[in-house]
């Protein structure tokens, strides 16, 4: 990581830190609402199925965000896309601080995931254009990284928030506090080259290229792993403040202690995961952390650990759980060539919040028969194995040009 941002260019160095703050920007404003989700229970009288259609709808308009920010920044301009779409998100995060019924929140969140699936399908392709496969493992770890960043802003600022303000108020100022990191990301975003735009012109493809043969597979298959991804965290993340505060009867600040261990260990996930990708291969990189989060996903969920073992076994869920994501960036970016790269990404990154949207709904729902630490386990571990396969049914992604190179229209990228 350090030879190559010594190595890159004045704009691949900017590239890196913007996206990452974008990324860190994206994942404070999308932790909010777990983090709220017990208040709004108890104010609103929402059922655990409310609870979880809005973590649901707002994944299918985040995939719906996603396929369309990717087709567009291959069409168009990477960089201008990019900044388009933090700027929606964040505005749209203040505004869901506006709601005052769950209707009103459940568009809001819908229009919120728009943005969402469009900064990471612009933002993970910029970057791996900039990076040589020797390092592309590394650097987007780091960029993934910043979710970790972001996610623990928002705990410090929630746990601030309740203990100055009164309840109603505090999770509208969280939303509220949304919309102010985007002013410094979108004005560190000028002066950023699209670096492929030149190339996508003389070649242009359409978004349905890769639907055809040379790529029907790796689609298929990359759309499984989201699935599989996507559906495991979301499971997980969204219900896991309210796991702490009703299953494990802890109060806001003991909760907080848990939150900031697994968000640690995530952090540090996402780093080890791009390391391990470039030295053992993005597929087996990937196989590797989903098997982790089986294995440290059902003790965490079933087992009678006590507080304290709750609290150390945090660590190693999150290591793992954010070592998937932290490798698909990479994984994906080699297995489709730059004129689709765009399209590739966004739809298998983000087909998968599509499908998996449904797994908050259907935890929300179950849980009052099989209790939360259960429905959890049952559908999180459920995608978790999906995902372990699809990973081992990819082929490993070979892209050994240098960042700008056009590279071949074939499933190995």
């Amino acid at each position: 990581m350090r030879e190559w941002y010594r190595e890159t260019s004045p704009a691949g160095r900017r590239a890196f830190w913007t996206t990452f703050g974008g990324w860190a920007l994206e994942g404070a404003d999308a932790q909010i609402y777990g983090l709220v989700l017990p208040t709004l229970t108890s104010l609103w009288h929402l059922t655990g199925g409310q609870g979880g259609l809005a973590s649901s709808a707002t994944l299918i308009s985040t995939a719906l965000g996603g396929w369309l920010a990717g087709a567009a920044s291959d069409r168009w301009d990477r960089v201008t896309v990019l900044r388009f779409t933090i700027a929606w998100y964040a505005v749209a995060t203040a505004l869901v601080g506006f709601a005052d019924d769950f209707p009103s929140l459940l568009t809001l969140r819908c229009l919120q995931g728009l943005g969402f699936g469009g900064e990471w399908a612009a933002g993970t392709v910029l970057i791996s254009e900039y990076v040589t496969s020797r390092h592309r493992g590394r650097v987007l770890g780091a960029v993934q990284s910043g979710w970790a960043v972001g996610w623990a802003f928002t705990l410090a600022a929630y746990s601030v928030l309740v203990a100055v303000l009164p309840e109603a108020w505090a999770w509208r100022a969280m939303f509220w506090l949304g919309v102010l990191p985007a002013l410094l990301v979108l004005a560190l975003r000028r002066g950023i080259p699209d670096p492929t735009a030149e190339q996508r012109r003389r070649e242009p493809a359409s978004p349905t290229a890769i639907f055809r043969p040379g790529l029907l597979r790796v689609t298929v298959l990359g759309a499984l792993l989201g699935l599989g991804s996507h559906g495991g965290y979301y499971a997980l993340t969204t219900f896991l403040p309210t796991y702490l505060h009703t299953t494990r009867h802890l109060s806001v600040m003991s909760s907080g202690g848990h939150l900031t261990v697994f968000i640690a260990g995530s952090f540090l996930g996402y780093l080890a995961s791009g390391r391990l990708s470039d030295r053992i291969g993005r597929r087996r990189n990937v196989l590797v952390f989903a098997v982790g989060c089986l294995v440290t996903l059902l003790p965490y969920l079933l087992l009678p650990l006590g507080d304290l073992g709750t609290l150390v076994a945090g660590a190693p869920l999150g290591f793992f759980s954010a070592g998937i994501p932290g490798g698909l960036g990479a994984l994906f970016a080699e297995l489709y060539p730059t004129r689709v790269r765009g399209s590739g990404q966004g739809f298998c990154y983000n087909l998968g919040r599509v499908v998996s949207a449904a797994f908050p709904a259907l935890v929300g729902h179950l849980s009052g028969r099989l209790g939360l630490a259960a429905s959890i386990a049952l559908f999180a571990g459920f995608a978790y194995a999906l995902a372990a396969v699809a990973a081992a049914c990819l082929p490993e992604g070979r892209n050994p040009e240098p960042p700008l190179a056009p590279a071949p229209v074939t499933a190995s990228g």
